[in-house]
């Protein structure tokens, strides 16, 4: 076979170039002469894919806009309705570079709030259970903190605090299913250390009580009584009602920790929240804090946490 040398093939390149943007040879080895089409009718074909559901033609249609069309105002809309098009066709990756590409260059456009909206939203339909890698996770929370920090008005900014928070709690779910794996194969310390994460960093999560009632076994495993003890009356003070905190009473009263003839047997403490009050613990070996019974609020001196279950 015969081959260009670098020189001879450089003079040809221009032209062929120039003759490969007018023809292109279909499989037959006919021409299909390349017409540049109205922009109205590119994107008009564009939208109609997109009602049909035909993504990946719309996709087309849309980038075509912008080709043939760079300098017109619809050029701008395409590259948007390009990324739409991509999501609903579930190609999240490609939607994120168009979505990308869109902020960047136009960071003014009144559409950019939207444009982070979508990004945020291709994110998060990429999570995975909390068994598995938590990156979408981690991206969608920080694009959907971004649209709320620079367009908190904007009308994409609701839907982005409730997704943000069920991000949240995915994130606390992950920290969970890690602490259940270390308690399982007994490494208790370890396995502490995720649950406060869980109460510290995600406090807000329905995996609170959980979380704290996982620290309570870890704790009576560990022969750690008093902070299983004040860790349950953390449990008891600020979820009275949950699954969690009548099974972490019967652990504690197992262990014989619950003196029915001493109301205040257990931690002490003010109207505080359940970081604060586990913060005060300063770790496994933290000193605990005595109370008088004159300093108590009143409601404390009158009951216990644990006489809510009789």
């Amino acid at each position: 076979m015969k081959y260009f040398s670098q020189r001879s093939f450089l003079p040809l390149a221009a032209p062929l170039l120039a003759l490969s943007l007018l023809t292109a040879c279909s499989s037959d080895g006919e021409e299909d002469v390349y017409v540049e089409s109205p922009v109205e009718e590119l994107y008009n074909d564009g939208h109609n894919a997109l009602l049909a559901k035909e993504y990946e033609v719309a996709a087309q249609k849309f980038d075509e806009v912008e080709r043939q069309h760079p300098y017109s105002i619809w050029a701008t809309k395409a590259q948007l309705m390009a990324a739409y098009a991509h999501y609903e066709n579930e190609k999240y990756d490609e939607a994120v570079i168009a979505l990308d590409r869109f902020i960047q260059l136009h960071p003014s456009n009144k559409d950019v709030p939207y444009a982070t909206y979508l990004k945020g939203l291709s994110y998060y339909e990429q999570i995975s259970d909390v068994g598995r890698d938590q990156l979408m996770t981690d991206e969608a929370q920080k694009t959907f903190r971004d649209l709320i920090k620079r367009f908190p008005n904007s009308k994409y900014a609701r839907d982005a605090r409730i997704k943000l928070d069920l991000t949240i709690d995915h994130l606390a779910g992950k920290e969970m299913e890690i602490g259940r794996y270390y308690t399982s194969r007994n490494q208790c310390i370890a396995a502490l250390n995720r649950f406060k994460n869980v109460i510290q960093k995600y406090q807000t999560t329905t995996h609170v009580p959980e979380a704290l009632h996982r620290m309570i076994e870890c704790y009576i495993q560990l022969g750690l009584d008093d902070e299983a003890k004040r860790t349950a009356a953390v449990l008891g003070h600020n979820f009275p009602g949950s699954e969690w905190y009548l099974d972490s009473y019967q652990i504690v009263e197992r262990k014989r920790l619950v003196d029915k003839e001493e109301p205040s047997w257990y931690w002490p403490f003010e109207e505080k929240d359940t970081l604060e009050m586990l913060e005060e613990q300063d770790g496994i070996k933290a000193e605990e804090e005595i109370l008088e019974e004159e300093d108590l609020p009143l409601k404390e001196k009158d009951s216990s946490w644990w006489k809510i279950w009789e």
